[in-house]
């Protein structure tokens, strides 16, 4: 019986036209990062596994993918193991718990306000689904080393400029912050280190509705008073985020808010959506402030997500940076673009099908096919078959621009 040769669930083989665009889409994010001063690092895939789990990485924490210790360091001989003793390190599930990690091992080498940019893998052992993948790309970049709310600004800017450069025109920036969350649940009654298992619950509103949220915070065991007076605020659509403030014990978090809306609003001018949304939670626990996320009536779920974590570096160095990111959702908008009819951006340099004969000189025909490369295209050199039209309409199909067949005077343009 012949092997399977399907990828591993939760991952996928791509294809030359796939890549092509994903390529594309990649170049044109991190030209857009750069040109808005941010610099790019790369991190390992691979983590310590006592650092994976103690990165407040919500849900995340249940999806590590651990790897085996290797050699004498695995003595599988040894009774009752556990799973510290099986494995000591773990592929990365985001790019916020390496860079905080970077950054505590190489501050003395970096300048502040630090604005860096990575683009790379990371994997999460999750139930496969559309528009959920084991391995997948994200974009971050993030701020480390502002605390006021400049960061939040410049980080929504240019996530914003780097989705319109991939063609994306209605989408919508969904802003809250954490602190009035956890103000807003320490206020209504509920014990204050439960507020992060009534934030799992609340984080479901939007699927399960009000009533939802109520009845599972009555089946937890929460005081009635309690999630009566959060339903209250939580479950009034059209409340506002000044009468937030003035329910919230401290209403300093969500005046902050409101003017970084503003602000963000004026940056928008109209392109784009900013708006505050009470319900939004983000399911990682280390972040501390500021939180948001951008939808797209393209795609089911969000784009696009971050906030702020102002205490994941003191974890590791005993000493608090104020911290940002902000994080494109690649393979969903990869998804959406690769789905859709035209591509506003341009994928790359024109392509060129060169065919030669058996005949011709293999020397001369890489010599015509550099003339060509020198004049903008990138040129594959093809022998000729006895259907040299199919083997037209096969780089057609491909999305090739143009053929030249060695010998003629003239390059034929296809897709025109």
């Amino acid at each position: 019986m012949a092997m399977s040769v399907s990828p591993v669930r939760g991952t996928r083989d791509y294809l030359p036209r796939e890549m092509r665009i994903r390529d594309a889409m990649q170049a044109i994010i991190l030209r857009t990062y750069e040109n808005n001063g941010f610099q790019r690092i790369q991190t390992p895939i691979m983590e310590d596994i006592e650092r994976l789990d103690k990165s407040d990485g919500g849900e995340n924490l249940n999806m590590i993918f651990r790897i085996l210790k290797r050699g004498q360091k695995l003595d599988l001989q040894k009774e009752n193991l556990t799973e510290k003793d099986l494995a000591d390190m773990g592929l990365r599930f985001d790019l916020t718990l390496p860079l905080s990690r970077y950054f505590a091992n190489n501050k003395a080498e970096l300048r502040l306000p630090f604005k860096v940019i990575q683009i790379g893998e990371v994997f999460r052992a999750e139930r496969p689904q559309k528009g959920r993948l084991r391995e997948f790309y994200q974009c971050d970049i993030d701020i480390i080393g502002e605390e006021t709310a400049a960061a939040e600004q410049e980080l929504i800017h240019t996530t914003a400029k780097a989705l319109q450069a991939l063609g994306f025109d209605e989408f919508t920036v969904r802003l809250n912050d954490r602190r009035i969350l956890f103000d807003m649940i320490e206020t209504a009654g509920f014990p204050k280190e439960e507020v992060l298992s009534v934030c799992i619950t609340f984080d479901k509103l939007d699927k399960i509705g009000a009533e939802g949220v109520r009845k599972e915070l009555t089946e937890k065991g929460f005081d009635r008073a309690a999630i009566d007076a959060f339903m209250q605020i939580v479950g009034n659509e059209s409340i506002t985020l000044k009468e937030i403030a003035e329910y919230c014990g401290d209403g300093r978090a969500a005046r902050e808010l409101e003017a970084l809306l503003e602000s963000a609003k004026e940056l928008a001018g109209g392109a784009y959506g900013i708006e505050y949304d009470k319900s939004l939670v983000r399911g990682m626990g280390y972040y501390t402030g500021t939180i948001f996320e951008i939808v797209s009536p393209k795609f089911k779920s969000s784009i696009a997500g971050g906030g702020r974590y102002d205490k994941m570096i003191g974890k590791w160095i005993g000493e608090d940076y104020p911290a940002v990111g902000f994080s494109i959702g690649f393979e969903r908008i990869c998804e959406i673009l690769l789905n859709s009819e035209s591509l506003s951006f341009d994928a790359g340099q024109k392509r060129m099908g060169l065919f030669y004969s058996d005949g011709d000189v293999m020397n001369d025909v890489i010599r015509k096919a550099d003339e060509f490369r020198a004049e903008g295209y990138d040129v594959t050199t093809i022998r000729r078959g006895k259907k040299l039209g199919k083997q037209i309409a096969a780089l057609e199909n491909e999305g090739f621009d143009a053929v030249y067949v060695y010998g003629d005077e003239a390059v034929k343009e296809l897709n025109r």
